[in-house]
């Protein structure tokens, strides 16, 4: 991935995942109110018992995260999301298009006590997704009942997309981590509102042409932005300032290419062959790496604006604070 290093999740490529006794101590520790990090298609999640308020503040903690961003609830399927959800038939469609995958919708609420106030912001929706990551499939279903589980990192930094970045950012205050290996995506799901006309929150995996086959035109988010998580300013955000659309790297700073990485100390490529789908994958591994290369900054080539590359310059741009 790198033109002279090497790939920042290679490490963890051959790491079997972890087994039935460690998924039982998991879900016996959301029961009794703790945090659980675990793997998903998308980035690693720090987890806790969504009905459990006393739990979520304690995840809401361990995150530094505003309360008024509200969380999403992970289900094992479709049918643990109908109680706890109101769908209709556009949710329906899209649900059995694309769950278990990186789709999160946001839904008028069904059962308030199975995602506590807390964990919605106070609203009066809550955004549900099924995972497909097998390995927090089986959790969920042992665990029985939704977890509130947004990215493993400290609010604000980078999500991260291995084991070791997961705990090393929110590991101190998980009672169990689940090692799934790393991420296949590697970008937040895609948010979807059906509250009235379909909204699309937040790109993802799951592009607005996809969604549009199945639920036709999708309006922008507008008054909707604040049902999804992932909607602040500053989000995803390394420590290093960030400069975007860049042709190449300033003095001093690491450079994510897009293409062919030319030979430097400091120089990662998203996509050596221009693939949206890598690149996506590798965004904050790379962006990682570059923030520990004692760089001054970090500069980021042009990512293409169409289909997946919607999805990574959202989060470039909320992680150099120019999306409000």
């Amino acid at each position: 991935m790198a033109a002279d290093r090497s790939d920042p999740r290679e490490g963890e490529r051959q790491r079997p995942p972890d087994g039935e006794a460690r998924l039982a101590r998991a879900a016996a520790a959301l029961r009794a109110g703790g945090l659980v990090i675990l793997p998903t298609e998308t980035v690693y999640g720090l987890a806790a018992d969504a009905a459990n308020p006393q739990a979520v503040a304690a995840l809401y903690a361990a995150k530094g995260r505003p309360s008024f961003n509200p969380l999403i609830a992970h289900v094992a399927d479709v049918a643990a999301a109908r109680p706890i959800a109101r769908f209709d038939a556009r949710a329906e469609a899209l649900a059995a298009r694309f769950w278990p995958g990186p789709l999160t919708l946001v839904l008028p609420i069904g059962d308030p006590a199975a995602v506590c106030d807390l964990a919605r912001a106070g609203l009066d929706t809550v955004a549900v997704r099924a995972p497909a990551h097998p390995l927090t499939r089986r959790l969920l279903a042992l665990f029985g009942g939704p977890v509130a589980a947004p990215s493993a990192n400290r609010s604000g930094r980078p999500s991260p997309t291995t084991f070791e970045d997961a705990c090393a950012e929110t590991g101190a205050a998980a009672a169990e981590a689940l090692d799934g290996g790393p991420c296949e995506i590697g970008l937040e799901s895609t948010v979807v509102a059906l509250v009235d006309v379909p909204r699309l929150l937040r790109p993802g995996a799951v592009t607005r042409a996809e969604l549009e086959a199945v639920a036709g035109p999708l309006a922008e988010a507008e008054a909707d932005a604040r049902r999804s998580p992932g909607r602040l300013a500053r989000h995803y955000a390394p420590d290093l300032p960030l400069r975007l659309d860049a042709a190449q790297p300033w003095a001093g700073e690491a450079f994510l290419a897009f293409g062919p990485a030319t030979s430097g100390e400091r120089t990662w490529s998203l996509s050596p062959s221009r693939d949206l789908k890598e690149a996506a994958a590798n965004l904050f591994s790379c962006l990682r790496a570059a923030d520990r290369s004692g760089a001054s900054g970090i500069a980021v080539a042009p990512i293409p604006d169409e289909g997946l590359g919607e999805a990574i310059n959202d989060r470039l741009r909320r992680a150099a604070g120019f999306v409000g």
